[in-house]
C-alpha cells in the first residue's frame, strides 16, 4: 500500500518532489509539454497546501557532467509558463547554487535543481557512491514525493535511494499511473491487443516474451518489425536494424506459435531512399523491400489490417509510432492505428512518451484514450509483472 501525498503533512515543509520531465526540445524550446503537464496536479496541491517545492528531474542522458544541451531551463521556462509564476532554477543539484536556494525557499512557493544526471551518483551502479548523492538530496528537504513514474523502474538515487532516507509518498501521477496499467495485469477485458512500433527497438524487445503470454495477439510496426521480417527470410533494404535482435525475433515467433498466439507483422510499408520529406516514396510488400530503400511507415494494408484487429479488441495496449510520424508523409501508419483506437470501445492504454507526443502532435488529446502513460519502459515492465524499484521503494513496510 502506497501512501499518496494526501496522507503527508506539507504544510511548513520542504518537499522534494521527483518529477519526469524528460521532455524533447526543439531549438531550445520545449516541443511537446506532456510531462510537465503531468506534474502538475501534484506540484500546485503541495503549494496550495502551503509546502515549499523542490522540483528534481533529469533530461536526456548526460554522462554525469554538467552539459549545456541538457539544461533544464527550456523545462523551468514552460513549467513557470503553465502555472503562471516565476520557476527559479538552481544552477547545480546539490550544490551551493541549489542549496541557496532552497534556504530562502517560503512555503507556497517552487524552486527547480538542475539535471540530476549532471551528477554521477544519480545512476551508479555502485551504492556507495548513489547513497552518497542521495545524501546530499535527502539534505535539502524534509519530505520526499515520488511523481516522476517514466523513471521508477530505474534504481536511481533520486528514485530509489532518497525515499528510503526521507518520509515519502506518491504523487498524483504515480498513483494514477499504477492505477491505469493494474488493468492489463488484473481482470484484462479479452480480447487484448497489443501494439508495437517505434524506432526505440531495444527498449521495448525483452518485453515481447513476456506480452506473449498475456496478449491474444501482438501487432507489430515501426522499426520493431524489421528483425522479424529478416528472421522469416526477408530482405529489408537500409531499414534501422540491429542484427543482434534477428535470432530473437526468430524465437518470439516459435513460441508465439507454439502458445497458439498471432504476431501479426506488416504485409505492406512505405519506403525512400531517405528519411527526408522531399524524397520519392512508394508503397511496397513488406517481403520485397528494394535494396536501396528504407521502410519509414506501414502501408495502407497493415493500417487497415492493424485498425481491424484493435476493432475487434476490449483491450488495446500501445508503445510506439508506426512510421516517421514527423514527416507528413509517414503519418498514415500512426493516424490510422490512433482513429481505430479511438472509436474502438476498448479499454486503451497508450504507453511512452514518444508514443503519447505523436498523437498530441497529430491532434489527438489524451482524453480520448482511456489513459496515456508517461513512462514506456516503465509501463512495459510494469505490465510483465516486474518488480519496479521506485515503486517497491514506496510500499508501506
Amino acid at each position: 500500500m502506497m501512501k499518496t501525498i494526501d496522507d503527508l503533512a506539507v504544510a511548513g515543509q520542504r518537499v522534494l518532489v521527483r518529477a519526469d520531465l524528460n521532455v524533447p526540445l526543439d531549438s531550445g524550446r520545449v516541443a511537446d509539454d506532456g510531462r510537465i503537464q503531468a506534474a502538475l496536479p501534484t506540484l500546485t496541491t503541495l503549494l496550495d497546501r502551503d509546502a515549499g517545492v523542490i522540483v528534481c528531474a533529469h533530461l536526456g542522458r548526460p554522462k554525469g557532467k554538467p552539459e549545456p544541451d541538457y539544461s533544464l531551463a527550456p523545462v523551468a521556462a514552460r513549467l513557470g509558463q503553465l502555472m503562471g509564476r516565476r520557476v527559479k532554477l538552481a544552477a547545480d543539484t546539490v550544490g551551493p547554487s541549489a542549496r541557496a536556494a532552497v534556504s530562502s525557499l517560503r512555503p507556497g512557493r517552487l524552486v527547480m535543481l538542475e539535471n540530476l544526471r549532471f551528477n554521477e551518483g544519480e545512476t551508479s551502479k555502485d551504492d556507495t557512491q548513489r547513497g552518497t548523492f542521495a545524501d546530499q538530496l535527502a539534505a535539502l528537504a524534509d519530505l520526499y514525493v515520488s511523481d516522476g513514474f517514466g523513471a521508477v523502474h530505474r534504481k536511481h538515487a533520486s528514485v530509489y535511494d532518497v525515499a528510503l532516507r526521507l518520509p515519502h509518498a506518491a504523487g498524483y501521477l504515480v498513483q494514477a499511473e499504477v492505477a491505469a496499467l493494474t488493468h492489463l495485469t488484473a481482470n484484462i477485458r479479452r480480447p487484448y491487443v497489443v501494439l508495437l512500433g517505434g524506432a526505440k527497438v531495444a527498449d521495448k524487445f525483452d518485453a515481447i516474451g513476456s506480452l506473449i503470454g498475456a496478449a491474444d495477439r501482438i501487432l507489430i510496426g515501426g522499426a520493431m518489425a524489421f528483425p522479424f521480417l529478416v528472421a522469416q527470410g526477408h530482405k529489408i533494404g537500409t531499414s534501422l536494424l540491429e542484427a543482434s535482435q534477428v535470432e530473437l525475433a526468430a524465437g518470439y515467433l516459435d513460441q508465439a506459435a507454439r502458445a497458439g498466439k498471432q504476431i501479426v507483422l506488416p504485409p505492406d510499408v512505405i519506403v525512400a531512399t531517405e528519411r527526408s520529406a522531399g524524397a520519392p516514396y512508394e508503397v511496397v510488400a513488406a517481403h520485397a523491400i528494394p535494396a536501396d530503400r528504407m521502410a519509414l511507415d506501414i502501408g495502407p494494408e497493415s493500417a487497415r489490417l492493424f485498425a481491424d484487429s484493435i476493432g475487434g479488441a476490449r483491450t488495446v495496449f500501445w508503445n510506439g509510432p508506426m512510421g516517421v510520424y514527423e514527416l507528413p508523409t509517414y503519418a498514415h501508419g500512426t493516424l490510422a492505428v490512433a482513429r481505430a483506437m479511438v472509436g474502438s470501445g476498448a479499454f486503451t492504454l497508450v504507453g511512452g512518451g514518444d508514443t503519447g507526443a505523436a498523437l498530441r502532435t497529430l491532434g489527438f488529446p489524451d482524453s480520448l484514450f482511456g489513459y496515456v502513460s508517461t513512462g514506456g519502459g516503465a509501463s512495459l515492465e510494469f505490465i510483465q509483472g516486474k518488480t519496479l524499484p521506485g515503486i517497491a521503494v514506496l510500499q508501506d513496510r
